[in-house]
């Protein structure tokens, strides 16, 4: 019986983690033209946003040459209240410069990757490796649609549910 017991505690416990999507953030990347204001067009519903609208990514760099990270959105039920978030970020690995980290507080941080940026930065597909997470931003409030619907194809195809991504831009 202990036998069995520790063949299948670690197997009950390996399919309890996390999962992550097979995928890569974008090879290139430069974080200084990233810098500034984004508009999230569409995301996957998470907890941390329900009930705003008209959201924005503000992305700068402090006097120590830190990223700093300023996310505002519209509450949907008193339009006249906006909520803000300011976080950290930071690429961990130099190597691999599409692959940020956030955080609201230390010690907490989660990933943010870019998975796919145009060569102007004007538009973005960033989102967690778990697959939770995923935004599509643009420097425009009212991009190009087409641009749009292939980052949400291109989406689909590394294994996000695209189909639940909700729009940000109230009309």
């Amino acid at each position: 019986m202990k036998r069995l017991l520790l063949i299948i505690v670690p197997l009950i416990l390996s399919s309890c983690s996390a999962g992550y999507l097979a995928l890569d953030p974008v090879d290139e990347f430069e974080i200084g033209k990233y810098m500034g204001k984004w508009y999230e067009i569409s995301r996957l519903p998470n907890d941390y946003q329900r009930g705003l609208e008209e959201n924005t990514q503000i992305y700068s760099f402090d006097q120590k040459g830190d990223i700093l990270v300023v996310l505002e959105g519209r509450v949907i039920e008193d339009k006249s209240k906006i909520k803000q978030g300011k976080l950290k970020a930071w690429i961990p690995d130099k190597k691999q410069p599409g692959k940020l980290k956030l955080s609201y507080t230390w010690p907490f941080s989660t990933d943010l990757w870019i998975l796919k940026v145009d060569k102007d930065y004007n538009y973005a597909l960033i989102g967690e490796p778990s697959g939770e997470s995923l935004w599509i931003i643009a420097r425009d409030r009212k991009p190009d649609s087409k641009i749009i619907l292939q980052l949400k194809d291109y989406a689909r195809d590394l294994g996000f549910p695209v189909e639940y991504m909700i729009s940000c831009i109230s009309d």
